[in-house]
C-alpha cells in the first residue's frame, strides 16, 4: 500500500515528520481549512457536536496522559480495493467519487453486535459491516450495518438499547441471544425500535454468509460539491453472490458445528480466489426534497423505498487479501463515522451525531489513547502534519520545536489548506432554533415501516419471521411483555400478531395499559409523540425481500460429495468439471473414514472430512455420485441418511447419480420426486441452476415430519 501503510517493523524514518511546507491535516489527513475557530450555530451561537476536527483536537490534548484501554467485539475483516465506475463531481468534490483512474485501498471488517469476542458467529443479530477508505484527501470510513435502519432515533438511547440486549446483569445470561425479557422489555417501551427489530427477526438475522450480505450507510450524509452545492445521499453495498440466508434450524447446529463458519468461509473464499465483491449505489435525494417524503429522512429508523428513489451504482469493491495478523489488523482497526473527506458531510440525524463523539471515546479505552491513529492498520495513506503530540504508545517522531500555531519558529507551519487546496470545510447549513431536548414530530411514525417490510417478503420469509418471533418471545418468563409486544405486533401487521399468538397459545390484548411513549422528558405532555398512524404510501418495496435479490452466481459454494471405496470417478468429474472448474464452486469429500478412498479406476483420493467430524449445515448442497461397491458402503452409515434428511429439511440441492438411486430410495428424498432441487442423474447445468437459486423453499412446509 502506498506511502508505507505496511512499514518495516523498526524502520524509524518511516514516522519521522517534518511539516516545513506542509498543509496543517487532521488525524486522518484531512487538510484543514479553520484551526482558530470552532464550528457554531451562528457567529455568537452554541458550539456544534459534530466539529470533528475540535472534538479530534481537545481530545487528543485531553488524553495525552495514558488511559486504559479494553477489548471489542467479534469481527473478521479483509483488505480489499474500490473501484469508481462513474464520475459523481456533479453532487461531490470528494476524489473517492470523481476519479475513475484511481484504485483506493479497503479494509473491511464484519462483526456481530450483541455477543462477546467468544460467541459464535451464527447468532441472530444485525451484522456490522464497515469500511475504511485509504484516499488520497484522509481516511473515510463509512460505518453501517447489514439493515438499511437502526434500532434507536437518538443516541442518547444507545446505552439502553445495548444494555438491554447483552446478558442479564444478575446471572449474565443468556449470550449473543436477544431472547430475553430485558431486551423485550425495552422493545415493548420504545416502539421506535420496532422496525430493526423486525430485520433482525428475518433471515437477514442470520445470514448465510458475510459475501451474501448487503450494507447500508444506515444515516442520511450529504454531499457537497465544488460550487458548495448539498444532495442528501444514502449509501448501499449490494453483494455480487446475491443476499442469503441459512434458517434458524441451521444456525443452532452450525453454532455447535463450526463456530467460526462465517469467519471461515470469508478466509478460505479469498484464499482460493474467490474474492468478494460489492457493488456501492447511492440514494441521491436533492435537498429541496428534505421534506418530501412521508418520513423524515434524518430518522435512522427509517429507510428510503428504492421505488421512491432508485439506487445509482456508482462503482465496486473487491476483497482480495486476508490479514497478516488478526489482532494486529482486524482487532485494532479503528472505524469511526466522523472519520469523512471534503465533499462528503454531515446531516442533523441526533443518532448520527451522537455517534460522532462516540466512537473516538470508544477507541481511548480500546487501543490505548489518542494514537490508535498510527497504528499500521488506521494509518491515513497521504501525510498526516498537525501540532498533537505524546500520549501513549506514540510513533511518530516529530521535529522541531513548535507545536502550536499560530507559529514564527516553524514558519507557520503546518500552514492551513484553502479549500481550492482540498481543505475541509463544513456546509454551511442554516441553523434557527432554541435549545430543546426533544425530537421532531416526524419521528413519530413507528409501525407504517415495520409493516411495509413485511408484506414486502416473500411468504417463506414471512414463515420465518413468525416462527422467529415465537422462539424469542417464547423463552421470555414475564406474561405482560408478551402481551405488549403481541399488541404492538398487531398494530403492525394483523397476521403477523395473529400467528405468533397462536403458536403461543396467547390471544392479542385488545387495549392495554401500556407507557407507549418513552421519548419524552418527565415534565412533558404524556401523549406527546405517541406512535402516529399508520400510512400506506407502498404496498411492497421489492428490495427488502431476498427472492429478488438472487444470482445465477454460485462462486465458492460449498458442496458435500458423500462417497466410499469404490466411486463412480467419471460421474464426479464431469460434475466437477463443469461446477468447480467452470462456475467455481467448492467440492469437498465426506467418507465414511479419513485417510483416502479410491475409485472404480483404483486412484486414491484424499478425504476432506469424515463423517463424524462435519455436519451438513456447513454445505450448500449434496451430491453422491454412483458405484456399487461404494453405495453398499453408505447404505450401513446412519449418518448418510442423516446428511440427506437435513438436506432435505433445509430444502438444499440433492444430486444421486447411477446406483445413488437406491440410496434415493431409502431415504425420505423419494418423496419429493417432482422437487426440482432434488435430482436423479441430472445434468451439471441442472445442478448448477438449482444452487444457484440457494434453496427450493417450496420444499420447506412438506419436510416437517423429517426426523433428523
Amino acid at each position: 500500500m502506498a506511502n508505507g501503510h505496511k512499514n518495516k517493523v523498526g524502520d524509524l524514518g518511516k514516522n519521522t515528520v517534518a511539516s516545513e511546507g506542509k498543509p496543517m491535516t487532521t488525524d486522518q489527513g484531512v487538510k484543514i481549512n479553520d484551526d482558530a475557530n470552532s464550528l457554531k450555530a451562528g457567529e455568537r451561537g452554541a458550539s456544534l457536536l459534530e466539529d470533528f476536527i475540535l472534538r479530534e483536537k481537545i481530545t487528543h490534548f485531553d488524553h495525552e496522559r495514558i488511559p486504559e484501554r479494553i477489548v471489542h467485539a467479534r469481527g473478521s475483516g479483509a483488505h480489499g480495493y474500490f473501484e469508481l465506475y462513474e464520475d459523481m463531481r456533479k453532487y461531490t468534490r470528494a476524489r473517492i467519487f470523481t476519479d475513475t483512474e484511481n484504485r483506493t485501498p479497503v479494509f473491511v471488517r464484519f462483526s456481530t453486535v450483541a455477543g462477546s469476542k467468544g460467541s459464535g458467529d451464527l447468532a441472530r443479530d444485525i451484522r456490522g459491516f464497515a469500511v475504511k477508505f485509504y484516499t488520497q484527501e484522509g481516511v473515510f470510513d463509512l460505518v453501517g450495518n447489514n439493515t438499511p435502519v437502526f434500532f434507536i432515533q437518538d443516541a442518547m438511547k444507545f446505552p439502553d438499547i445495548i444494555h438491554s440486549v447483552k446478558p442479564e446483569p444478575d446471572w449474565e445470561i443468556p449470550q449473543a441471544a436477544s431472547a430475553h425479557d430485558t431486551f423485550y422489555d425495552f422493545i415493548s417501551l420504545a416502539t421506535e425500535s420496532l422496525h430493526n427489530h423486525m430485520w433482525a427477526m428475518s433471515d437477514r438475522g442470520i445470514p448465510r454468509s458475510y459475501r451474501m450480505m448487503e450494507g447500508f450507510g444506515i444515516h442520511t450524509f450529504r454531499l457537497v460539491n465544488e460550487q458548495g452545492e448539498s444532495h442528501f445521499v444514502k449509501f448501499h453495498w449490494k453483494p455480487k453472490l446475491g443476499v442469503h440466508s441459512v434458517t434458524w434450524d441451521e444456525a443452532v447446529k452450525i453454532n455447535g458445528a463450526d463456530p467460526d463458519f462465517h469467519r471461515r468461509d470469508l478466509w478460505e473464499a479469498i484464499e482460493a480466489g474467490h474474492f468478494p465483491e460489492w457493488e456501492l449505489g447511492l440514494q441521491i435525494i436533492p435537498a429541496e426534497d428534505e421534506h418530501k417524503y412521508e418520513f423524515d429522512l434524518l430518522d435512522a429508523t427509517k429507510f428510503v423505498p428504492e421505488e421512491l428513489v432508485p439506487v445509482k451504482i456508482i462503482g465496486k469493491m473487491t476483497l482480495d487479501r486476508n490479514p497478516d495478523n488478526f489482532f494486529a489488523e482486524t482487532e485494532q482497526v479503528a472505524f469511526h463515522p466522523g472519520h469523512i473527506v471534503p465533499g462528503i458531510d454531515f446531516t442533523n440525524d441526533p443518532l448520527l451525531q451522537g455517534r460522532l463523539f462516540s466512537y473516538t471515546d470508544t477507541q481511548l479505552s480500546r487501543l490505548g489513547g489518542p494514537n490508535f491513529r498510527e497504528i499500521p492498520i488506521n494509518r491515513a495513506v497521504n501525510e498526516v502534519h498537525n501540532n498533537h503530540r505524546d500520549a501513549q504508545m506514540r510513533m511518530t517522531i516529530n521535529q522541531g520545536k513548535a507545536a502550536y500555531f499560530p507559529n514564527t519558529i516553524g514558519g507557520g507551519c503546518p500552514h492551513l489548506a484553502k479549500m481550492a487546496e482540498g481543505g475541509f470545510t463544513s456546509f454551511e447549513e442554516r441553523i434557527d432554533g432554541k435549545k430543546i431536548r426533544d425530537r421532531s414530530a416526524s419521528f413519530s411514525d413507528h409501525f407504517s415501516q415495520p409493516g411495509l417490510f413485511f408484506r414486502s417478503l416473500a411468504e417463506w420469509e414471512q414463515t420465518h419471521l413468525i416462527n422467529a418471533y415465537v422462539f424469542e418471545l417464547g423463552k421470555c418468563n414475564r406474561d405482560a411483555i408478551k402481551e405488549r409486544m403481541l399488541w404492538l405486533l398487531s398494530q403492525i401487521d394483523d397476521r403477523l400478531a395473529t400467528a405468533v399468538a397462536s403458536k403461543l397459545g396467547m390471544q392479542i390484548p385488545m387495549d392495554i395499559e401500556r407507557p407507549i411513549n418513552q421519548n419524552i422528558g418527565a415534565d412533558a405532555d404524556p401523549h406527546k409523540h405517541e406512535p402516529s398512524a399508520v400510512k400506506h404510501y407502498l404496498e411492497k418495496s421489492e428490495s427488502l425481500s431476498q427472492e429478488p435479490l438472487r444470482t445465477t452466481i454460485i462462486e465458492g459454494r460449498k458442496i458435500a460429495v458423500l462417497a466410499a471405496d469404490g466411486f463412480d470417478m467419471a460421474a464426479l468429474q464431469k460434475m466437477k468439471a463443469y461446477l468447480e472448474e467452470l462456475k467455481h464452486a467448492n467440492f469437498q469429500l465426506i467418507a465414511p473414514h479419513g485417510g483416502t478412498i479410491r475409485c472404480t479406476e483404483n486412484m486414491e483420493h484424499r478425504v476432506d472430512a469424515s463423517l463424524m467430524t462435519t455436519e451438513s449445515v456447513l454445505f450448500d448442497a449434496l451430491y453422491i455420485p454412483g458405484g456399487i461397491q461404494s453405495i453398499q458402503a453408505l447404505k450401513s452409515e446412519g449418518k448418510v441418511f442423516k446428511f440427506i434428511h437435513e438436506m432435505l429439511k433445509h430444502c438444499k440441492v440433492i444430486a444421486f447419480d447411477g446406483e445413488a438411486e437406491e440410496l434415493f430410495k431409502l431415504s425420505a428424498a423419494k418423496d419429493f420426486v417432482h422437487d426440482e432441487a432434488i435430482l436423479l442423474n441430472g445434468s451439471p447445468e441442472h445442478f448448477a441452476g438449482a444452487l444457484a437459486k440457494h434453496r427450493n423453499w417450496q420444499r420447506e412446509s412438506h419436510t416437517l415430519h423429517i426426523a433428523v
